[in-house]
């Protein structure tokens, strides 16, 4: 019985202890973040990129593209290409 007990004590203070860290750490999270006078604005900084960049769009739509490791779906292959043309021409073809 007395193993118990502290076993409940014990799982009881984990819990607890748990609880008040996680108090603790939304608290924090929902304050304003603190700026120092003369600071660059965070969204500013954030946009400075831009999104000009097509090889930056490129390269977060294919990663393994960018690195060689696996092919593109952007084919500039010119007889894909031209295979592309033929097949959308059969389909206006059909279709008149």
């Amino acid at each position: 019985m007395q193993r118990v007990r502290v076993g409940m004590t014990g799982l009881a203070a984990v819990i607890l202890l748990i609880a008040v860290v996680s108090v603790i750490y939304s608290s924090a999270n929902r304050e304003a973040p603190v700026s120092a006078a003369g600071a660059s604005n965070a969204a500013v900084v954030a946009n400075l990129t831009g999104s000009d960049n097509v090889s930056a769009e490129k390269g977060r739509d294919e990663p393994l593209a960018e690195l060689g490791v696996a092919p593109g779906t952007d084919s500039t292959d010119p007889t894909a290409q031209d295979l592309a043309r033929e097949q959308a021409h059969r389909q206006d073809s059909a279709g008149r």
